[in-house]
């Protein structure tokens, strides 16, 4: 059995964070584990600018945030081991390692899973139709043109199912392998993307977004060759002739390991449950990154990395207490909070409370209220949207009078 002071799981932005600054700090073996070739997650083959912007203070492309990324916790002094896949756990903060080395056990002072989150394919999206080949979702699509340089297996015109910030990341992608995005669909109201990203989209790259709009079936034998799509306002459908679907956002944390270890999960967003030090239920196991709020940009949830780091020396040294702690809940339009458990006394990383709602509204209110009594409110100049995440001040809360003993705290969006 191998002993280390602390093992993290996941070697994305927020796992490698995590190493970087912990490895300077921690007394005994900082090990990251990552079940892919290399270090860095998503952002290694997602080969464009536009990361690094919260956590580096930089505009880099994907995979030279990684680069750096990696170099950093390398510089820490934590091992990194690739090809690693984390099987199960065989007791308290114990697990077992499955690698090219071999097959073994390691037990940590402390865990942090940063698995991160992956986008829903076409069967979980259940798309009607025929089953040809041409159909990817981004992850798919970027991994064979940025790892694996397969352009000829992507075709000349794409549809782009949804309309997220990553919607347009595999736009670029497509474009960079000479296949034309003919259509992008979302059947919100508006685009989910900011105009930050939609505007210069529809403009610069000549991306039709339409609105309102589903996939209702998929044409083709043996590659793709039309989508079927509804306009949900008026109910009628017509043909897009493409060769190439690309299914994109409608996130999912990669929980299986927690479930395994019999972390308490969240109903909302699907990953372990945290408080505001990313502690989740079990002692000594933390959750960061996009496990816990699916899905932040990669920088954001970097931050996350950042900041766990400070509860897992409490934890080292003995001093991780628990005292009181109430529970967040939401109702809709929201559909989810991260942190779950708010303490008292403490911030969030980033000093943000994480939303996921399901309706736009433009200069939204958040209404904080325990036991019927009104306890703050907070209106952001931003808007909240669905398909990105909704950032509002961790004032809303610590700035309460909150009672201790009372019940949990309920959070609610009005316009």
């Amino acid at each position: 059995m191998n002993d280390v002071a602390v093992a993290i799981i996941g070697g994305g932005p927020a796992g490698l964070t995590a190493a970087a600054h912990l490895g300077r700090i921690i007394d005994g073996e900082v090990l990251v584990l990552d079940r892919e070739s290399a270090m860095g997650g998503i952002p290694r083959h997602s080969d464009h600018p536009g990361y690094g912007l919260r956590d580096m203070s930089r505009f880099v492309s994907g995979p030279d945030y990684a680069r750096r990324l990696t170099e950093k916790a390398f510089d820490a002094g934590a091992v990194l081991e690739t090809s690693a896949m984390v099987t199960g756990w065989s007791g308290d903060r114990t697990f077992d390692v499955t690698s090219p080395a071999g097959r073994r056990t390691i037990r940590a002072n402390a865990v942090i899973l940063a698995t991160g989150a992956r986008e829903r394919p076409r069967t979980a999206r259940l798309i009607p139709g025929d089953r040809p080949a041409g159909v990817y979702t981004t992850g798919q699509l970027q991994n064979e043109i940025h790892l694996h340089h397969n352009v000829a297996r992507v075709g000349e015109r794409a549809v782009v199912i949804g309309a997220e910030l990553v919607s347009w990341s595999a736009v670029l992608t497509l474009r960079e392998a000479g296949c034309r995005t003919v259509l992008m669909t979302s059947e919100h109201l508006r685009s989910e993307s900011s105009a930050a990203f939609s505007v210069p989209g529809r403009l610069g790259l000549r991306v039709p977004v339409a609105t309102r709009t589903k996939v209702t079936r998929i044409v083709g034998k043996r590659r793709v060759e039309a989508v079927e799509v509804e306009d949900l306002a008026s109910g009628e459908r017509r043909l897009i002739e493409c060769d190439t679907v690309i299914t994109t956002g409608d996130w999912i944390p990669d929980h299986e390991l927690a479930r395994l270890g019999s972390l308490e999960m969240d109903r909302g967003t699907l990953g372990p449950r945290v408080d505001v030090s990313l502690r989740s239920s079990q002692p000594g196991v933390f959750a960061i990154g996009n496990l816990v709020h699916p899905v932040d940009t990669a920088d954001a949830a970097a931050l996350d990395g950042r900041h766990v780091t400070h509860a897992v020396r409490r934890f080292l040294a003995g001093h991780d207490t628990t005292g009181p702690n109430l529970e967040l809940l939401v109702h809709a339009p929201l559909k989810w909070v991260a942190p779950q458990v708010w303490l008292p006394g403490r911030e969030p990383a980033r000093n943000r409370l994480l939303f996921w709602a399901d309706d736009f509204v433009r200069f939204p209110r958040v209404v904080a209220t325990q036991d019927g009594r009104e306890l703050n409110a907070v209106r952001t100049p931003w808007p909240c949207a669905p398909g990105r995440i909704f950032r509002v001040p961790s004032s809303l809360l610590s700035k309460a009078k909150l009672d201790l003993a009372g019940g949990p705290i309920h959070l609610t969006l009005s316009r």
